[in-house]
């Protein structure tokens, strides 16, 4: 963001002050003095309270809408953070975070966002090749994630394994029971199917690259299977989560984290988590600071709250996915066990837009 500032020409009685005599800029020589010992003394009394003053200024963060929403994390972080920094944060939603990193990407050199938060490893890559990101010196040494993370750009702030999400209650109503691999829920006709846009949504590049990593090659004759039996291919989580919930489809990709929100918050099990022989796919989740940010000391401050425990609890709990530090959350937290990694993705532009490409293909027939 870029801020311009003007300021008016000395007057005529501006220019006659500098007559004063030495006395009177002495004392004003002093009084300044005093000003600038009293202002040092309140940063020292900040910085010994854990907080950075970042007076007046605001901080425009890009995300999805499902993170900025009433039971998102954002609300949240923004009351805790506003508290100590004597700032604004202001939080800007898209559907998902693929369409914000295309956004951005149109803006190019002058964004209106100073961070993000909501792009991924199925991103990084492109959002490297892309230059519009800043290096911070956030430390990263608490981290906790299915890899080892030394990317000091890319900040991650929660993690979680792509899932295909049914409820129990319905099929066993219909009589029916849950796939237990990808290959028998893209196979078996039977199960209607709600999946995510993988050129718009960060979860539908998910399953992209679960397909892909499981078929490899035969990619193609995959999505042609799933396509007969898929309802609806939407454009981000949020409306896809939503249409499963109103009984549209037997399954929705989403995570395996998704029933603990119904848990937590709906005192329901009934949402329930396939478990897939091959493993799972993992997704991480990563905040940045734009180069063109004229507030990157409030960026990477705001960036480097989001790895603190009382930032990342928020993020869990309401975001629904695991924390990327070792810090308690709340019971169910703690006690889930993610399923088997099967792989965390980072493909290239070439790569993502080539599967793309096969998967377009093939479910247009």
């Amino acid at each position: 963001m870029k801020v311009f500032h003007s300021f008016p020409a000395l007057s005529a009685l501006s220019i006659s002050l500098l007559a004063l005599t030495a006395c009177d800029t002495q004392k004003t020589a002093e009084t300044t003095t005093q000003a600038e010992q009293t202002s040092e003394t309140s940063n020292e009394q900040d910085n010994n309270n854990g907080t950075t003053s970042h007076a007046g200024k605001t901080l425009t963060v890009y995300s999805y809408d499902s993170f900025t929403s009433d039971w998102g994390p954002a609300p949240k972080l923004k009351e805790s953070f506003e508290a100590n920094c004597n700032c604004t944060i202001d939080f800007v939603p898209f559907e998902d975070g693929v369409t914000m990193f295309n956004r951005l990407r149109l803006e190019g050199d002058n964004p209106k966002a100073d961070v993000i938060i909501g792009i991924d490893n199925n991103l990084l890559n492109s959002a490297e090749a892309s230059g519009l990101f800043a290096k911070t010196d956030i430390d990263i040494s608490s981290l906790e994630l299915p890899i080892e993370w030394t990317n000091q750009t890319f900040i991650p702030y929660d993690y979680g394994q792509y899932a295909f999400i049914y409820n129990k209650e319905a099929f066993a109503k219909d009589g029916k029971t849950p796939p237990k691999s990808l290959k028998e829920l893209v196979n078996n006709q039977n199960y209607s199917v709600i999946y995510q846009d993988p050129r718009t949504s960060t979860v539908g590049r998910g399953l992209l690259a679960w397909v892909n990593e499981v078929y490899g090659d035969q990619s193609e004759t995959a999505w042609k299977a799933l396509s007969s039996h898929t309802v609806t291919v939407g454009k981000g989580w949020s409306e896809t989560y939503e249409a499963f919930k109103n009984g549209e489809s037997d399954l929705v990709l989403s995570y395996n984290t998704s029933p603990l929100y119904h848990q937590i918050h709906e005192d329901t099990d009934k949402y329930v988590a396939a478990s897939f022989d091959e493993g799972h796919i993992v997704q991480i989740e990563l905040a940045a600071q734009l180069k063109a940010s004229d507030t990157p000391a409030l960026a990477q401050d705001f960036m480097a709250f989001l790895l603190t425990p009382e930032a990342q609890k928020t993020i869990a709990t309401s975001n629904i996915m695991l924390p990327v530090i070792n810090t308690e959350i709340e019971p169910h937290f703690d006690a889930f066990v993610p399923e088997k990694t099967l792989a965390v993705p980072t493909p290239d532009d070439k790569t993502a837009k080539a599967q793309i490409a096969v998967w377009q293909t093939a479910v247009s027939k």
